[in-house]
Parts: C-alpha cells; structure tokens; sequence
C-alpha cells in the first residue's frame, strides 16, 4: 500500500505482523527504498535488522517509523537505534488547525512588543464546547455527544488491550482505565501519586509504573516545577495534564451544561487545555522551549512557565472568567520578582475581548488568541 513515495505497512495487519517477527532480517531487507512502518512498537524484533540496514546506507529518511506509544522508551529500540533516529511527537489537532489559520501566539508574546488594546471576539460557551470537543479528528467528525463517546471508550479499550499490553507486561489490566479517570478529575492541579495509589490498594510502585504507561502513550504528561537555586521556597510536586481535554470530559462523564455549573472543573481542564495548545504550538517551532509550572511555600502560583532557548521565561496565567482585577497577577508578579532579568513578560489568558496592560510586562490577553492571527 503506497502514500506519495512511502510504501506504507501497517503491523495492525496480523499478517504483516507475524511475517516481520519469523524472519525480522528478511523483512527489512525487502522493504523498499522508503517505507513507512506504523504501528511499530508490536514488532521490536525489527529493530536490531533496522539498525544494521541504516548502519549500512546513513540517507536519512529511509524508514519513517510511527506508532502510539513513544519509541524511545521502548528498551530494544533506544539500544538499537539511539543515535540513528528523530523522533517527532504528533499531538491531537491545535484549535488553529482546526480553524484553517497559522498561530503566531508564541512568536507574538517572546517578540519585542505588545499591542496594548486589541480586540477579539469572547468565546463564552463557545470556549467550553471547544474544551469538551478536544482535537482527535475522528470524534470531532461525530454530531452527537453518545457517538463521540463511544469513540473514545473504543480508543480506550485499544490503548489498554493492545498498546499497553504491547509495551509491558502488567497482570492488572483493568486498573488503567480507573487509573486515567482519577488524572483526568486532576488534570491541571498537583500529582500526588502515593495518594493515588491509596485509592487503588496498590503499591506506589505499580501506581508509578502504570502512570508511566500512561506518559508513554502520550495521555498524560507531568509538568514539572521551574525553580531558581535563589528561592529555597519552591514547590517541587509536579502537575499533571491530560493531553486531550475531549478525551479528558469523555472518561469523566462531563458535557457543557455540567461544566457551566461546575466553575472549578471548568478552571482546571482549561488550564489543561490551554497548556495543550501551548505544547503543539511550540513543537512546530525550531527553537528549544521547555515547559514548567511555578508554586512556592506562600501560595503563589503561575500555571504555566515557557524557557526559550536563550532562557527568557514567559509565565502564563489561565483564567476562565471574563473580567480580570489587579490580585490576578499576584503570582506573575513574584515570578517577575523572583526570575529577575530572565523574566520576559507575564500573560493572564482570560475570556475577554481585549489585550490590557497590567504594569511592567504584565498583560491579560484574550484566550482566543492563542488560535487567531
């Protein structure tokens, strides 16, 4: 099966499947010039036949290896292949994406200047059906809320029958879809997996490496604290975020008159959401940019850190309601105070119309703006 100048083979196909792993070196010596290999991570007894076959003609582009779990933790293909692969993590559609246009979010607020009054449109509960929508295509494609969550049960009962089972041996399958509904009701806060793993009378270490699965297969991702060797005050507990919010109100049971009525959930997937798309917008970038979250022993907090390359830090702020008052910026104030010269500018996202100046290098931008032009 041909994409372009890509053979395309896909170890979904049983058949494919059991050919690569009876006779891995004759599998790869067959392949044409360039070929696309999905799916694989069910087929590990390739990669030693990989490796050699890109030893002997270094050409890049050659083998275009995809999958739904993230190869680099897989132990035979980090032994075989480190050093000889690129690894491009492809996350669910950007609210841009969807909407046909080029962000330039990240561009604007690392730039030298802001606009101190611009208008846009506010979302209201636009912004919630863009939260319980996610960015999977298949389900956006789906006109009713029972379809689409059928889609992500069935996406689901994948992940854990097949992918994870792929991955790693674990005797207690059926904790992970329990595991991923307690960290969708905690997306967006702190992590604390001892607690967790109280709730499910497992040891803290099955917990930690069934989470683990879950990172692995590009679910979750934790979100660790910016800290500075000046402030000996700082929290050290990671966040957690769930990677898809469509996916997040689908295992949580959550439609957009639940989260109308429930401000502080609403407050939490959004921040998820919102550090979402920031991680897609960033990954388009050719510059380095690490993410981080920032809370100290006072209470202060500012929900996402963004480092550039040349360390410059941009701490951004989610808000869910429309209106913003001067206490919003507490916590980008101590970063400001706190990060020093490394400190670019501070950006409360909110619900609103307007970009607002709120002192040195302090703005609140309309959420809105992470997708328009």
């Amino acid at each position: 099966m041909a994409g372009g100048n890509y053979a395309y083979f896909s170890f979904d196909d049983e058949n494919i499947l059991a050919t690569a792993k009876r006779d891995p070196v004759g599998f790869v010596d067959r392949l044409p010039q360039h070929v696309v290999l999905d799916e694989v991570q069910r087929a590990p007894e390739l990669f030693a036949s990989l490796k050699h076959a890109i030893d002997q003609d270094r050409k890049p582009g050659r083998f275009m290896l995809t999958g739904s779990a993230n190869l680099m933790l897989l132990p035979q293909l980090s032994d075989s292949l480190a050093g000889r692969i690129e690894v491009l993590q492809l996350y669910p559609l950007a609210q841009s994406e969807l909407a046909g246009q080029q962000a330039t979010f990240l561009q604007q607020m690392f730039g030298a200047e802001m606009l101190a009054i611009s208008t846009s449109k506010r979302l209201g509960d636009e912004l919630i059906e863009r939260i319980v929508n996610g960015g999977f295509p298949e389900p956006l494609r789906r006109t009713t809320e029972s379809r689409r969550r059928a889609w992500y049960r069935n996406y689901i009962d994948t992940l854990v029958q097949r992918d994870i089972r792929d991955i790693a041996r674990i005797s207690n399958l059926e904790a992970i879809p329990k595991l991923l509904q307690m960290i969708a009701n905690h997306s967006g806060q702190l992590i604390n997996v001892s607690e967790l793993a109280k709730a499910f009378q497992l040891s803290r270490l099955t917990v930690d490496h069934y989470v683990a699965l879950l990172r692995q297969i590009f679910l979750v991702e934790f979100l660790q604290p910016w800290f500075s060797n000046q402030n000996k005050r700082l929290i050290k507990t990671p966040k957690v975020h769930l990677m898809d919010t469509g996916l997040a109100t689908a295992v949580l049971k959550l439609n957009v008159r639940q989260l109308q009525h429930d401000h502080n959930m609403l407050g939490h997937l959004l921040e998820s959401f919102v550090y979402a798309e920031l991680r897609k917008q960033a990954s388009w970038l050719d510059a380095d940019m690490a993410f981080y979250h920032y809370r100290d022993k006072d209470q202060y907090e500012v929900d996402i850190v963004m480092e550039n390359g040349d360390g410059r830090l941009l701490g951004i702020e989610v808000k869910a309601a429309a209106t913003v008052v001067n206490k919003d910026f507490n916590g980008l104030r101590r970063l400001q105070r706190v990060a020093g010269e490394r400190f670019h500018r501070g950006i409360l996202l909110y619900d609103g119309q307007h970009i607002l100046p709120f002192g040195d290098g302090l703005y609140a931008v309309p959420v809105s703006r992470l997708w328009e032009v």
